[in-house]
């Protein structure tokens, strides 16, 4: 028997900025009977290495995503009607120790699996993409990761901690977490340390669309390398906010000059609704940086639009959900 779905909560009866601050007002999850998608916070930003902050990022995007609408007329698509997605709230981790945080993190990711198939993370700091690809290769063996960043995220160490939010991807790619042959960052920019960092992320398996290539080929010609690079293989998506330009998302911690537009990022993210997405994450959206809440309403459309892409393809033109 088919299980029913519980959408939004209906503007019409509760008006927006009343009510519980769960993601696009979904229900939470102890409040449905089954979750395809679960999507968790976690307010953990003890990797940063410059601006601190992101520990906020979940429940400014959440006030954020009070004003999404159940009808993405872009992906033609009802996300919320097409698949049962919950609030499953955040996941507490120790911000004093980054080890025992990264434990915390991988083991609530794993228990939240059960309860759902696939999870999409609102963080928090890019350390925790590692965790949460750990959790996630238990079940899929290595993943294409689609890393979109201003940064590589494949340094080795800040002060000699190995695990950092500049450290993630290497991390995975040493622990075998990641497909060498379909993984990729987009919109890279900016100085580096040396010409070795470059020469080291190619060895670690990731190819590069570089924020410069998108502005002289074009956002088409980025999809196809994308596309063709992640091929059939399970797809683990990371984003991380300065992805975009400051100008689009000032409330980050380490923002770059030059990036992508809110617009450009949605636009690839819809090219891959045919993908078999595994898992996704949105990081570093840091409030206190934030103005007019930028950021965070450009984080809860990336969300929406993943979880968009996310939805089964047979039935993802139903619409029979409350209006909100």
């Amino acid at each position: 028997m088919t299980k029913p779905i519980v959408g939004p909560v209906d503007a019409s009866i509760v008006p927006r900025f009343a009510g519980i601050a769960t993601f696009a007002r979904l229900p939470r999850i102890e409040d449905v009977e089954h979750t395809d998608i679960a999507i968790v916070g976690i307010p953990f930003d003890s990797g940063v290495s410059y601006r601190p902050g992101a520990r906020f990022g979940p429940a400014h995007v959440r006030e954020a995503s009070r004003l999404l609408r159940p009808y993405n007329p872009a992906q033609d698509v009802s996300p919320f009607a097409a698949q049962q997605v919950s609030d499953a709230g955040d996941i507490a981790a120790n911000p004093f120790s980054i080890d025992d945080a990264i434990l915390e993190i991988e083991a609530a990711a794993l228990d939240l699996a059960t309860r759902a198939d696939r999870i999409l993370t609102i963080g928090g700091d890019h350390t925790i993409a590692l965790p949460l690809l750990r959790a996630v290769t238990k079940k899929h063996g290595p993943v294409a990761v689609l890393h979109f960043d201003a940064h590589l995220d494949t340094w080795d160490t800040y002060f000699g901690a190995p695990v950092t939010h500049g450290t993630p991807f290497r991390r995975a790619s040493e622990e075998g977490l990641i497909d060498l042959t379909a993984s990729m960052h987009v919109g890279t920019r900016g100085p580096l340390y040396s010409a070795e960092d470059l020469t080291d992320d190619s060895r670690l398996g990731f190819a590069v669309v570089t924020s410069e290539n998108i502005e002289e080929d074009g956002v088409a010609v980025a999809i196809e390398r994308i596309r063709e690079r992640i091929g059939d293989k399970p797809l683990y998506i990371s984003i991380d906010i300065d992805v975009l330009d400051p100008a689009h998302a000032p409330g980050t911690g380490t923002p770059e000059a030059g990036g992508l537009t809110s617009r450009e990022l949605l636009r690839i993210l819809r090219a891959l609704a045919d993908k078999n997405i595994v898992g996704a994450d949105v990081v570093e959206v840091a409030p206190a940086y934030d103005h007019a809440q930028l950021t965070a309403v450009a984080a809860s459309h990336v969300a929406y639009e993943l979880l968009s892409a996310m939805a089964p393809r047979d039935t993802k033109n139903s619409t029979e959900q409350p209006e909100s």
